[in-house]
């Protein structure tokens, strides 16, 4: 007998079109990444939603510079130790109101407290406040919504009726009137004070999100696969969990990422107002109170310029970030 095998072509390499592939175009059909553009390949296996937004993330300057911000300030507040060895408690009445020097980077403040240390310090309270806050108004936002937009009926009325009578409340009136009416004093323990700001803040906030997700919801609700697995009996827990939740998800997390940085700028204005966080906590918002009067801004810019510039700078980033993500999560691009 005879080996027929040693004068059989070698199989070509099909595409999905049905023509012989390239070496390169089959490396292209493998990964979905075209060689030569660096760009997803049209036709090639489509990818989730998730991975399109990673794949445009990773191409936009501003989500770069934002998340290294954005891990600066996290570093500062959980461990503010790596960035100054000053303990911003030890004031000294007779170094008050010091320029900046190569010994007070940033000058101090009217107590003679180092700036620099208090401004690094202040990070922790800030940031803590934002993410307790958008967690908050986040997980309590996203579970109504959903109830609301999965069951719908006298339900979907119900919850909707009541996110609109906090929804028109203003937030930061909202704070103040809540704040107020429960007032701290000077044997306040901390986390008291920030749970208070967290949550006057989840109160009036989670109303958007919930909108948000039970619009996000009602566009999900009437697709093929929703319904394919109402067909096969899967239970309702089981159809948001695995399919309801990880499609309507996107928006409400770029809304949170941008709320995050709103909630930093709004514990900064409580804490100016004197009814946010107050002494002995330190934040962004209480050092600004300090240096606001006008004698000290006169005297003293330095005392307000650092925490100010500390404070945009984290807000910016949150927002830009979400604006990275937003773009990123936009369906008119993919």
């Amino acid at each position: 007998m005879t080996d027929t095998t040693k004068n059989r072509p070698e199989p070509d390499v099909v595409g999905a079109s049905g023509g012989e592939l390239s070496g390169a175009a089959v490396a292209e059909d493998l990964t979905g990444v075209d060689a030569t553009t660096g760009g997803p390949v049209t036709g090639s296996k489509p990818r989730s939603l998730w991975s399109d937004a990673w794949f445009d993330l990773r191409r936009n300057p501003l989500f770069w510079i934002s998340g290294v911000l954005i891990l600066i300030f996290i570093a500062m507040a959980i461990a503010p130790g790596l960035f100054t060895g000053k303990d911003p408690s030890n004031c000294d009445l007779a170094s008050a109101r010091h320029i900046p020097s190569n010994v007070h980077w940033f000058g101090t403040d009217i107590q003679g407290c180092d700036v620099y240390a208090r401004t690094i310090y202040g990070a922790r309270s800030s940031i803590l406040v934002g993410l307790l806050a958008t967690t908050a108004t986040t997980v309590v936002g996203s579970i109504i919504g959903l109830i609301a937009g999965f069951r719908g009926g006298w339900l979907d009325a119900l919850l909707s009726r009541i996110g609109d009578v906090f929804y028109a409340i203003p937030l930061l009136l909202g704070g103040i009137i809540i704040l107020y009416t429960f007032p701290n004093d000077t044997n306040t323990p901390y986390i008291v004070i920030v749970l208070k700001v967290v949550g006057a803040l989840a109160v009036l906030g989670w109303p958007s999100i919930a909108r948000l997700m039970r619009s996000s919801v009602l566009q999900v609700v009437p697709h093929d696969y929703i319904q394919a697995a109402r067909a096969l009996g899967a239970k309702p827990g089981r159809i948001i969990l695995n399919h309801v939740l990880p499609n309507a998800m996107a928006p409400v997390l770029v809304v949170a990422t941008i709320n995050l940085g709103t909630y930093i700028a709004i514990e900064a204005t409580l804490s100016y107002l004197g009814i946010g966080l107050q002494e002995p906590a330190i934040s962004w918002g209480v050092s600004i109170s300090d240096a606001s009067g006008l004698g000290y801004v006169m005297s003293a810019p330095f005392m307000l310029l650092f925490p100010s510039l500390f404070l945009s700078l984290a807000v910016l980033a949150f927002i830009f970030l979400g604006e990275a993500a937003q773009s990123a999560f936009d369906p008119k691009r993919h």
